[in-house]
């Protein structure tokens, strides 16, 4: 047959939370440490009505309390197992003040005998004061820091006029007159602070969550605008500078038109002046050597046909053959306009932009 699983928390008191101790059960069931629930009742003497801490369950009269042998057998096994599993302190660990040679690891510390336990010693500890029962807390490294170095007793008060901890022998003494609580009532106002001050850092922590999502959110969106600015600067450069390209081919063609259309009629001209100047050049050349002849009748009737000039049909004119320096400049001063608007533009664009 399979054993059932026993934990220790099975066996803890719900006052003290520590290991049942002349364990007793009250009639609704639930079991307590005999101390520790005739302290609970002797408070409730004067209501003449007694409750069980857990389940408020209430009794009148007040019970008699009985030890639970089977119980307390249990928890004494249970003990005895424990001081079996003893382990050797370790790097860290607290150790047992009492422990000779190796030392074990210390699982409580009494502010009364200012000492530190294993499981072992612990347990003589318990058994050497049945009717006093020491403070006790889990084993500690900080024991001598709560602890008065002139008296050697528990700082247990708490001066507020120096703001030190001191004994009940310190507050008796030359604290005399001194503002003084007791540590516990200390804490407790403390705690109420502490409480103040943890809720609004809870609330400057959401504030900065909060801050922080809408900040990512901004960044999110700030990230879209500026890539739908870049798309449309890019498209928007691209067109104007397509556009410049249009005017840039536009004036080139008009410039390279005139120049043709100039030319061929220059050219035209030209062809039909070097025609007279060719005509001109043979009449001379006959007039010349009619000059020289000797037949005067020759000479008389050849005159009269050759000294007859045609009149020039065209008349020669450069008036079309303009220069494009007028154009030139036209180009130079829309270059600069441009260029004044651009930058104009682009300082309003770049303030727009400035953080």
């Amino acid at each position: 047959m399979a054993q059932a699983c026993v934990s220790e928390e099975q066996f803890i008191c719900p006052l003290c939370l520590d290991l049942l101790n002349d364990p007793v059960t009250i009639p609704c069931g639930h079991s307590y440490c005999k101390s520790c629930i005739t302290d609970c009742w002797d408070h409730e003497d004067q209501k003449r009505v007694y409750s069980c801490p857990q389940c408020r369950q209430t009794f009148s009269p007040r019970p008699a309390l009985g030890k639970n042998t089977m119980l307390a057998e249990v928890v004494e096994k249970l003990k005895k197992t424990k001081l079996k599993a003893a382990v050797p302190a370790g790097p860290g660990d607290v150790e047992c003040d009492i422990c000779t040679g190796r030392k074990h690891k210390a699982v409580k510390s009494c502010l009364v005998c200012l000492e530190s336990y294993c499981q072992t010693h612990f347990e003589r500890h318990e058994e050497f004061h049945p009717g006093k029962r020491h403070k006790v807390i889990d084993a500690t490294r900080q024991l001598q820091q709560m602890i008065c170095r002139q008296h050697e007793k528990l700082l247990e008060v708490f001066c507020r006029t120096d703001q030190q901890y001191i004994c009940m022998l310190c507050a008796k003494d030359e604290h005399k007159k001194h503002a003084t609580v007791s540590t516990a009532a200390e804490r407790t106002e403390k705690e109420r602070h502490l409480k103040e001050t943890l809720r609004k850092l809870q609330q400057r922590i959401q504030q900065r969550q909060k801050d922080l999502e809408q900040l990512r959110e901004a960044v999110e969106s700030h990230k879209r605008s500026a890539q739908t600015a870049v798309e449309d600067s890019e498209r928007i450069f691209t067109e104007l500078i397509r556009s410049i390209e249009r005017s840039r081919s536009e004036v080139t063609q008009r410039i390279r038109d005139q120049e043709k259309t100039a030319v061929s009629r220059a050219e035209g001209q030209m062809e039909r002046l070097e025609q007279e100047i060719e005509d001109l050049m043979n009449r001379n050349s006959e007039l010349e050597q009619l000059s020289h002849t000797d037949d005067h009748i020759h000479f008389l009737q050849s005159l009269q046909s050759l000294s007859a000039l045609s009149e020039s049909t065209d008349n020669i004119t450069i008036s079309f053959l303009f220069s494009l320096d007028d154009v030139r400049e036209s180009v130079c001063q829309l270059r600069h306009k441009l260029e004044d608007f651009c930058t104009e533009e682009m300082k309003k664009i770049l303030e727009v932009m400035t953080i």
